[in-house]
This record gives structure tokens, C-alpha cells and sequence, in this order.
């Protein structure tokens, strides 16, 4: 089954792109907007319109396999690709990009995601990975449509993975509305929850640790009043680095702060995002190897999540050999083709660090509809539900998306 067109459109993506650096130096809420001056190259507002381009791959059968290039919230940020917009990239692949995909057969998705995410390059560097995502994504679509197949199932066999049909469990986030939509996730039981985006000291933080502590409490106290004693997600909060900045990244007093937390959060585990944000690749990975080794060693309850400067396969592969943190989020636009994607799951599961198969709020439905084909093929311990800061919308897209394929694979297995 050979592509005899691709189509290029531009989109929207279900939140924002938003200047971490900007956000991190304290630039102030005016409502949903960000007073002050941006920060990270690219960016010409602190907050701007989240874009994609949606890929199109017309097949010889008339059938039309779809993906869609994003990049994450925080683009330029932690070592990442600079800013992605539309009018910069669509030229590119209409004149570059377009010619290559008419006329291939979409026979091997392994063979065409290699070529499309680690053979191309512009000017010797590969393809910006919001390209590479969404044409990697389409490319999977189109081969498990030439095979009348689902994509999961395509992954299972490509990968010689073992195709069980049971749900991974889903990580909502909250966005800046921290106790509605709380309370949503609460309600419909989430299995992993809030995420709190804690990205500032004086908001969020505080000072001393206790806005966050007395969030906390309240979360914990919330779990019980709606859902009662048999109800126990994860609480799982991303701090982005702001740990490290009130404690001066000392990471002894960062631990005792995290001991902290755990207790108040006990029953339930906790998870802690980004507790620093040391600048580099290496000072990050020695900072969280170092931090998980004093957490281990004082038995606190708490596990740690790597996510900035853990953006690449390499990257991740380094976390994991160090042992950088409990889990490692695989934040999927980062990572480029979603071969990549697939091979960090396999790769953190066999080094015995967590896999949790991230991605953002900045994404689309499509690209997170075949994030859950990734995760029930790959096994990952939590899947980020996504695209948007509304709670509902992304939690029934990735949770609909699993249901459904979980029937019919179980339809197939009968």
C-alpha cells in the first residue's frame, strides 16, 4: 500500500505556549494572561497561542492516516527545541517534505520512522521534533490502516511486545485551577493525580514550602470527603525546579522537605516532578541520582520524577543508568519520532526505573489518541491524560481511546 498524497493544515493545540523562564522570574498574572517581557528566544509574549500542523497521508484505498505535529508548553525550555509555529513550518514541508512521503509503501513502521526521524536532516541536525512527531505518528496510522490493524497491535508485533488488553492507569492534570479541578479528577477517580503545574515560588510554593504543604493537606482531606477510604490514587505533583530554588538546591534540606510531604500524604504515594532544575544535562542527572540515593537510603516515602534536561532517547537512557530519580517522564513531543517513544518505555522498564509516558497539555486529540496506543503496547507505569488544562477534555480522550481498543483487542483475542 503505497501514500499517494500528503496534505499539510494548520491547527490548534489544546493549550498554550507559555515562557518558562519568564514565569519562573515572577512575570504576574493579568486573568489568563502574563504581564512583563518574554524570555526564552523565540517567544514575542510571555503567553501565546499553542499551534500544530495536522499531516494527512491519502493511501492508495482512499483511506487517509492522520498525525499531528506538536511541541510541548514550554518549547525552548530545559534544552528543548526552540518555539514551533505553523507559518515557519508548513513551506518546509510542503516543498521538503512532501515529495518524500508520495510514493512510499507503508509496509514497516520501524523502517519509515527511522528514515522520517533519524535519516532526514536540515543543515546536518534533524528535523524539529514536533515535525517528527507528527509525521511518525501518521506514519503509524497509515501502516496499521494498510494492514487493517490497530495501531497497538502494530507496535506489539513490530516490537515482539506482549498485547494485554487492561488499562494503564492515567495521570490527570489540574492547570492553575487547583481545587475545582481537584475535585473533578477526584469525582471521576482518576488514578493518578493532580500535577498542581506548582511553576512558582511566591504563587504557588511559597517561601518556605508551605503553600504547597497546605495544599497538601487539603487534597489529601478532599480525597476522603468525596471518594471515601477505598479510593487511593497517586498524588503526583510537578514542582518544576522550585524545590531547589528556596532550598538553594542543598539537597539534604530538599530531602527533609520531601520527608515532609510524604508523611502528610500518607496513605497515599506521593510523587514528586522536577524537585530541581540544576541547568544541565549532567548537573541533573547528578543532582536527582544523588537526591534518590538520599531518599532511599532515610526510607522517605516519596519517589522522584525526572522531566527538564530528560527530553531526548539519550537523555532518558542516561537517567536511567544513573538512576536519576524513581521514574522518568518520557515527555512524548520531546523525543521526536514516536519510535522514540517506544523504545524509552522498553528502555526504562529494563533498567527497572519507572516509565511514565508523559507529553503536555499543548498537544492535540490525535496525537494523544496514539499516545494510548503507545502505552497499552509499551506497558508504561502512567500515561498523561492530554491535550488541554480543562481536566474533563483530556481524561475522556485518552480514557475513551483505551476503552476502545481494549474492546476490540478483546474482541480479537476471542
Amino acid at each position: 500500500m503505497k501514500i499517494i498524497d500528503a496534505l499539510f493544515a494548520p491547527g490548534l493545540t489544546g493549550f498554550y505556549f507559555d515562557d518558562q523562564e519568564a514565569i519562573k522570574k515572577g512575570a504576574v498574572h493579568n486573568g489568563f494572561w502574563y504581564e512583563g517581557k518574554p524570555q526564552t528566544p523565540g517567544f514575542k509574549r510571555i503567553r501565546q497561542k499553542g499551534e500544530a500542523i495536522l499531516v494527512m497521508l491519502v493511501l492508495e484505498n482512499g483511506e487517509v492516516a492522520y498525525g499531528d505535529c506538536a511541541a510541548v508548553q514550554y518549547s525552548g525550555a530545559g534544552g528543548r527545541d526552540p518555539l514551533f509555529t505553523a507559518e515557519d513550518f508548513l513551506p518546509f514541508l510542503e516543498k521538503e517534505i512532501r515529495p518524500k512521503l508520495i510514493g512510499l509503501e507503508v509496509d514497516s513502521f520501524r523502517n519509515l520512522a527511522y528514515i522520517f526521524d533519524r535519516e532526514l536532516t536540515v543543515n546536518g541536525k534533524p528535523l524539529h521534533t514536533a515535525l517528527r512527531y507528527g509525521l511518525t505518528q501518521a506514519l503509524l496510522d497509515g501502516v496499521a490502516r494498510a494492514q487493517k490493524k490497530l495501531m497497538a497491535e502494530v507496535i506489539a508485533e513490530e516490537y515482539q511486545l506482549p498485547l494485554i488488553p487492561e488499562p494503564v492507569p492515567i495521570f490527570v492534570q489540574t492547570g492553575d485551577d487547583l481545587y475545582t479541578n481537584a475535585d473533578k479528577a477526584i469525582i471521576k477517580r482518576a488514578d493518578v493525580l493532580p500535577h498542581a503545574l506548582i511553576n512558582n515560588v511566591e504563587e504557588k510554593l511559597g517561601r518556605q514550602g508551605e503553600k504547597l504543604l497546605a495544599y497538601l493537606k487539603w487534597l489529601k482531606k478532599r480525597i476522603f470527603e468525596l471518594a471515601g477510604e477505598e479510593y487511593r490514587p497517586v498524588i503526583h505533583i510537578d514542582v518544576y525546579g522550585t524545590i531547589g530554588l528556596i532550598f538553594a538546591n542543598d539537597l539534604e534540606k530538599i530531602a527533609d522537605y520531601l520527608s515532609i510531604l510524604g508523611q502528610e500524604a500518607s496513605p497515599f504515594k506521593l510523587r514528586i516532578e522536577g524537585p530541581v532544575d540544576m541547568g544541565s544535562l549532567w548537573g541533573q542527572i547528578e543532582a536527582l541520582s544523588k537526591l534518590r540515593e538520599i531518599i532511599d537510603q532515610r526510607g522517605i516515602p516519596v519517589e522522584i520524577v525526572a522531566d527538564e534536561w530528560c527530553n531526548t532517547l539519550e537523555d532518558i537512557k542516561l537517567f536511567a543508568d544513573y538512576r536519576a530519580g524513581h521514574m522518568v517522564q518520557i515527555k512524548t513531543p520531546d523525543l521526536g519520532g514516536i519510535n522514540n517513544v517506544v523504545e524509552a518505555v522498553l528502555y526504562a522498564k529494563k533498567k527497572g526505573i519507572g516509565a511514565y509516558l508523559g507529553g503536555t497539555c499543548n498537544e492535540t486529540d490525535r496525537s494523544a489518541q496514539i499516545s494510548v496506543h503507545l502505552a497499552l503496547a509499551t506497558r508504561p507505569d502512567q500515561m498523561l491524560a492530554k491535550p488541554g488544562m480543562g481536566l474533563d477534555e483530556g481524561l475522556m480522550i485518552v480514557y475513551n481511546e483505551m476503552q476502545r481498543t481494549i474492546a476490540l483487542l478483546k474482541r480479537r483475542g476471542g
